[in-house]
């Protein structure tokens, strides 16, 4: 992906990139899945997957599957694939609609999409049983402008507390409102944080991406958020450009009712630990990361259209599709060589250029949010 330009004043002079065992220890790895699992809020995807009461998708987080489905009474919830009775893993299937009930495939125990135990088979013969103390174990679940989080812990941070500087702050991009046209799944040979750091900055677009300085010179923006787990800014869509696809044209209506200022840039933030955002005046991009080992990330990149594109004559997804499939495959080539230089014994930290601010601020944001794991 590409990133932002940023300002000289929020660098913090000496900045270094991170010791190589951040990127290459298998060890370092699995503890900070496990710390940010105990404690982050996941990006899931998007409430429109679950569009009818007991629809639902199974979401792998570490070595936990969660079920995430809309109940019968339309609530969003999530509980842990786990049976209440001798622990085995209900769901199969990664996505469906239950009919009014989810059964266990080993012993019958049947839950309610509320998360109730309704049935329990010989369970009566057993002295002091109730049904009511054995209910699904939930999972926190929200819902953010059309996205859907989750978050393991028993006492999970409220999510406006830990996402603070992203509430109202795109509502005029209708995110909410928007429509999947395509999803790309791809897999990078690298460790998911370069996969964000290079994101967060463009210094390196003149030479991995020409097709993208054509349409945004990495010079023509700015960064409005640049400390905390949500980081990014704006850069400039060039004349006589109208959006960041193939063409330069757009590709389908406007989002929103945007101001002529909002009309001539495309915004990108990192929002911690796992989504990225590209919003454009005629489309978004959402990208979900999910580590799946020290050098290999699943990265999900779903392209989101205003409803009523769909339909018209003139709507072309593919123009923004193709873009970016293109752009990303030439970051995802550059991490995988940044990881293997990384690997090397050779390599030490090096210095951050006042154009690398906020890979260095997000730098700080993961060492704070992992600061005291053991």
């Amino acid at each position: 992906m590409t990133g932002f330009v940023s300002t000289v004043e929020s660098f913090q002079q000496g900045a270094r990139t991170l010791p190589g065992r951040y990127y290459t220890s298998p060890e370092v790895f699995a503890r900070e899945q496990a710390w940010l699992l105990d404690k982050r809020w996941f990006c899931v995807g998007r409430a429109d997957q679950l569009a009818e009461p007991g629809s639902y998708f199974l979401q792998p987080m570490g070595p936990e599957s969660i079920i995430v489905l809309r109940d019968k009474k339309g609530v969003l919830r999530a509980f842990y694939n786990v049976c209440r009775h001798r622990g085995t893993r209900m769901c199969e299937e990664p996505h469906g609609k239950f009919g009014e009930t989810i059964q266990c495939p080993y012993h019958a125990w049947t839950f309610s999409t509320d998360g109730r135990l309704i049935g329990a088979p010989h369970m009566a013969e057993a002295e002091g049983f109730d049904k009511a103390d054995y209910p699904l174990k939930s999972v926190a679940v929200h819902e953010w402008e059309g996205f859907l989080f989750l978050n393991l812990a028993v006492e999970p941070e409220p999510f406006t507390e830990a996402f603070a500087p992203l509430i109202g702050r795109l509502d005029r991009f209708n995110l909410a409102s928007l429509k999947l046209g395509r999803r790309i799944e791809y897999t990078v040979h690298s460790n998911w944080k370069l996969v964000f750091q290079n994101y967060s900055e463009c210094l390196h677009c003149p030479v991995i991406h020409p097709e993208l300085s054509t349409l945004m010179p990495y010079t023509s923006g700015a960064n409005d958020l640049v400390e905390g787990t949500v980081l990014g800014g704006y850069m400039r869509i060039s004349e006589p450009h109208r959006s960041v696809t193939m063409t330069g044209r757009s590709c389908g209506l406007q989002l929103g009712e945007l101001t002529e200022e909002d009309r001539k840039r495309a915004y990108y933030y990192t929002v911690f630990p796992n989504l990225a955002l590209s919003i454009h005046p005629d489309y978004a991009v959402c990208y979900t990361l999910w580590p799946e080992a020290v050098g290999r990330t699943k990265v999900i990149c779903e392209w989101l259209f205003h409803p009523e594109s769909f339909g018209r004559k003139d709507f072309n997804p593919e123009d923004a599709v193709a873009f970016w499939d293109l752009t990303n495959k030439q970051d995802w080539h550059i991490t995988e060589l940044s990881f293997a230089g990384i690997s090397s014994r050779s390599y030490e930290p090096g210095p951050y250029s006042p154009r690398e601010s906020v890979p260095a601020a997000w730098d700080r944001a993961f060492l704070e949010a992992i600061d005291g794991m053991k």
